[in-house]
């Protein structure tokens, strides 16, 4: 069995106007929370998409599960729970009525989970889901998901209408309850505090392509902010560091690997180190977008040594 939840090499997703994916080379271990973050427009639900068998990848290939995709998309989506961006069931039917109609689909399915996530996401189980506000559907999607007891969960855009008290609850549960049985939680989000949350991976994509995949811990630990002042430091990108802001003396880099020693080096050409800290998630995305750099896989701060340019 393979150690990926979720494998893919070079994929491609093209439509008449927009080069969607762009060479995506995905590696998503078991049992733990991968968060894929960008911006919206960036490829997310695209790769969902191609990933579950909705939409036929224009080029590359890759796994679910271990299963091909686009060849067994009856075994992936028998183990995968899936939520999408648009959290749209029927709206005649009220969340007890989806339960019902949902259970048959799904061997594994758990009626203690509904009993159990139906009162710690307080849902009302009895209105129209038509009639319910955008958080309550989107916690009756997510019920639906739980309840399946599936490998793999893929989230799109989950806490979309969550209050902070029931997102804190349901990033609680994919945690606690999901991936301490050793499965695989695959959210896709733009919301990169709430990712950073529970995240065990990260992987970055803007414009279809991959900026960076790697520990989430691993990149927390090896990106730095250095800030330093000084005469005639260097104004481009180097190697260890890329120049995010300048204003007078003062001098401002993204460090991607080994900062102190970055420092040190700036420090003798006659720099003064003003500062060394750490970087938040939404930091480091921001610079990497800005530069629109793309790191390989598992390997914080190194670049992949082929950049396509097509897009």
């Amino acid at each position: 069995m393979s150690d990926m939840a979720i494998w893919t090499e070079k994929l491609v997703k093209t439509y008449p106007d927009v080069r969607a994916v762009d060479g995506l080379n995905l590696n998503v271990p078991r049992g733990v929370v991968y968060g894929f973050v960008g911006r919206n427009g960036a490829g997310k639900s695209s790769t969902i998409r191609i990933l579950l068998g909705l939409a036929r990848a224009t080029e590359g290939h890759g796994t679910v599960l271990g299963f091909p995709i686009g060849r067994e998309q009856v075994s992936i989506l028998e183990r995968t729970a899936y939520v999408s961006e648009s959290k749209t069931l029927y709206g005649n039917l009220t969340p007890r009525e989806l339960v019902r109609f949902t259970r048959g689909f799904y061997p594994r399915w758990s009626d203690q989970a509904v009993r159990k996530y139906s009162q710690l996401l307080e849902i009302p189980m009895d209105r129209p889901f038509s009639k319910l506000s955008q958080g309550n559907r989107t916690k009756v999607c997510l019920l639906l998901a739980l309840s399946q007891a599936a490998d793999l969960l893929i989230l799109d855009e989950p806490a979309t209408g969550l209050d902070p008290v029931v997102l804190d609850e349901f990033l609680r549960i994919l945690v606690q309850d999901v991936v301490s049985e050793g499965k695989t939680v695959f959210i896709s989000s733009h919301q990169l505090s709430d990712v950073e949350q529970i995240a065990d991976w990260v992987g970055l994509i803007d414009h279809g392509r991959l900026l960076l995949e790697a520990r989430l811990d691993d990149i927390k630990s090896q990106f730095r902010w250095v800030t330093v002042a000084g005469n005639d430091l260097p104004q481009t990108s180097l190697p260890e560091a890329m120049l995010v802001a300048s204003e007078g003396n003062f001098h401002k880099y993204l460090v991607k690997k080994d900062a102190d020693e970055f420092a040190a080096q700036l420090s003798r050409q006659g720099a003064t180190i003003a500062e060394v800290s750490p970087m938040s998630l939404r930091e480091i995305f921001l610079a990497l977008v800005r530069k629109e750099e793309r790191c390989t896989s598992g390997n914080v701060g190194e670049i992949a040594a082929a950049v396509s340019s097509s897009l």
